[in-house]
């Protein structure tokens, strides 16, 4: 079926140029009830997930009943961008679109949800018996899933879906690491570092120590530590009474995750327990607070899963060739894959995402939309 290419090139021009920060994802999703109220949804719900992640709005759940009256699936993108994310103006060249300003373009995530857009519009204008499908516009996914950590699945009719969510195009993820963040706070005691450093415990010494007998970097093919920030003290002769390291553990093995976040755990506590009053003379004793908190949990599809055969017949009916690929990154996918709702990933064209590089292919988002056209009209 043809799509029609500069309507699907408007649409992601507005939705580009519609501001969607994350937590200030209102204006985009007013855009969105409208867009898919004149497509005739049949239902259009926000839930009540802004009381939990402090969005201008909830996540939308759009519902289209089927023609037919086989298992239907859903359709998942992200409404939210990074910054530098406000006043995006769309520059096109060809069939490029990149940002003609120093914000990033937004083709993260509104390249999916531009091909959602106009696959229903082919749907509605041909007429064309289709399963039941949900689309699923998450909040706040930039800053943490927490769109979808908030959404109550019960919500979600669909057993299985897609993520509309990922760089390169004619790839299926069907795999991404699970996550733990890690806060990890030593405190000491702070003293005047000139008349009695005695007097003091430096946190910052302590965690220095800590660090340097920690796992840090790549671990191995399936697993990566990472601590990001690290702050602490008040100035240069007060000896620091706190530090805050902030963290994370990634892994495709659960057992290696718990190992990993538990090696860590160890070599904090032996230097807190470790340390020595070497003068005699410190006011208190060292302490450690040790938060983990699971970020998100494993996502691994196999190639039989029906998730995974029914995008490769969709892809194969319109002579795309998908390339399997594992992910080191988390998604919503991630999220509704733990709730028991099987989800792949799709990619979508986007290009050098996060940065004010990015660019997407036009011929690639039509692609995209030949793809979701099938997906939302095969049968099984």
């Amino acid at each position: 079926m043809k799509i029609n290419r500069e309507r699907l090139a408007d649409n992601f021009t507005l939705l580009c140029e519609t501001d969607s920060p994350s937590m200030k994802e209102g204006q985009v999703s007013a855009v969105l009830k409208g867009i898919f109220t004149d497509l005739g949804a049949d239902e259009i719900i926000e839930d009540q997930s802004a009381m939990k992640t402090g969005s201008d709005t909830g996540n939308l759940i759009i519902r289209f009943h089927g023609t037919q009256g086989t298992e239907g699936i859903f359709l998942n993108c992200h409404m939210d961008t990074v910054q530098p994310g406000v006043g995006v103006r769309v520059q096109r060249d060809g069939d490029i679109f990149s940002s003609k300003g120093n914000t990033i373009l937004g083709s993260d995530d509104k390249s999916g949800i531009a091909a959602i857009i106009e696959a229903v519009r082919c749907i509605r204008e041909n007429n064309l018996e289709h399963p039941p499908f949900e689309i699923i516009l998450t909040t706040c996914e930039e800053v943490g899933l927490l769109g979808a950590k908030s959404l109550d699945p019960s919500m979600i009719n669909s057993k299985t879906g897609y993520s509309l969510d990922s760089t390169g195009f004619g790839l299926i993820i069907t795999g991404a690491p699970a996550a733990n963040h890690l806060e990890i706070k030593i405190r000491g005691s702070a003293a005047h570092a000139g008349l009695h450093p005695e007097w003091g415990i430096s946190a910052i010494k302590l965690a220095a120590h800590a660090l340097t007998k920690v796992p840090h970097g790549r671990i191995d093919e399936q697993s990566t530590v990472n601590f990001g920030t690290i702050h602490g003290g008040t100035a240069s002769n007060i000896v620091p009474e706190e530090v805050v390291i902030v963290g994370e553990v990634r892994s495709h093995s659960p057992e290696k995750l718990d190992q990993l976040t538990d090696q860590i755990r160890n070599a904090f506590n032996q230097v807190i327990e470790g340390w020595q009053d070497q003068t005699g003379e410190a006011r208190g004793i060292p302490e450690l607070i040790f938060q983990l908190t699971p970020d998100f949990p494993l996502m691994k599809l196999n190639p039989d899963d029906p998730v995974v055969r029914r995008v490769e017949m969709a892809a194969r009916s319109i002579g795309i060739e998908l390339k399997h690929k594992v992910a080191g990154g988390g998604s919503d996918a991630n999220i509704f894959n733990g709730y028991g709702l099987q989800t792949a990933i799709i990619a979508t064209g986007m290009t050098h995402v996060h940065s004010t590089d990015e660019q997407l292919n036009l011929q690639d988002m039509v692609d995209l939309t030949k793809l979701v056209l099938a997906l939302i009209t095969i049968s099984g």
